[in-house]
């Protein structure tokens, strides 16, 4: 059984100074969305898709209630200096086996494209529900970094303390053995639901780095839906925190003033 089927859509691409950036689903779909909206503002080309036995065992069902399966796009956009080349996609590989095969691939059809440089996008768990603009690095060569912390990219020892997991940081380690420059980009987020406004901020990062210029508006607007929901989400945590009074404090002469 074949385990990774490519569709290729176009033939014999021809690209200018590509770069790679990777939007796969993750921490706060954080990566997932900046990739995505970059795709719709830049009208980006669709140009492979992949299916894999790797991906999980489903079907996704649009508005006209046809299903499609599960799978990773690429997709091809331009701007004034190069051309993009975007991975987006339903799910990540559900098997170690299946990131490495997957990953290799991606680094394949890069590497045949002419891409020497590489970011990854994600989110980075803070489990707090608290916002923050930062946008936390890592690199696969430390001659990236003084560039990406020009346009807004934070460094900190160590960090992420636990590494980075799936596509976004086994894409770093396996392109160096490729000797392919390669950043993973993460907008700090809570880890507890999808962050749009994480995105937003890492939004902001491409746009420095690719001299762009993208509309936030929808991204904004989303946002704006999220900020309420976890207001919501703090009150209720507050309430939980509020100290009980003990039943062996209450007086009976204060039962009175219960209805």
């Amino acid at each position: 059984m074949q385990e990774i089927k490519v569709i290729r859509l176009k033939d014999e691409l021809q690209l200018r100074e590509p770069i790679f950036l990777v939007g796969l689903p993750g921490v706060g779909h954080v990566g997932k969305l900046v990739a995505e909206h970059i795709i719709e503002e830049l009208d980006a080309e669709k140009v492979i898709e992949i299916y894999s036995h790797h991906f999980p065992p489903q079907v996704l069902v649009d508005e006209n209630s046809e299903a499609h399966l599960v799978n990773n796009e690429m997709y091809i956009c331009s701007t004034d200096e190069s051309d993009i080349l975007i991975l987006v996609g339903d799910h990540q590989s559900a098997t170690a086996e299946g990131h490495y095969q997957l990953c290799d691939l991606y680094l394949d059809i890069a590497e045949e494209l002419g891409v020497k440089r590489i970011y990854t996008l994600g989110g980075f768990p803070t489990g707090q529900l608290t916002y923050s603009e930062e946008v936390l690095g890592a690199v696969n060569n430390p001659d990236l970094k003084e560039e990406l912390q020009r346009s807004g990219v934070v460094f900190r020892e160590n960090e992420p303390g636990g590494g980075i997991i799936g596509a976004s940081g086994l894409l770093l380690g396996l392109s160096k053995f490729r000797k392919m420059d390669a950043a993973c980009l993460m907008g700090l987020t809570s880890g507890y639901l999808v962050d749009p406004k994480s995105a937003q901020s890492l939004l902001k990062v491409i746009c420095k780095l690719f001299t762009i210029e993208i509309d936030e508006g929808p991204l904004e607007e989303r946002a704006k839906e999220m900020e309420k929901i976890v207001a919501r989400l703090k009150e209720v945590e507050q309430q939980q925190q509020q100290p009980t009074i003990p039943q062996a404090t209450i007086r009976d002469e204060d039962l009175r003033y219960i209805g």
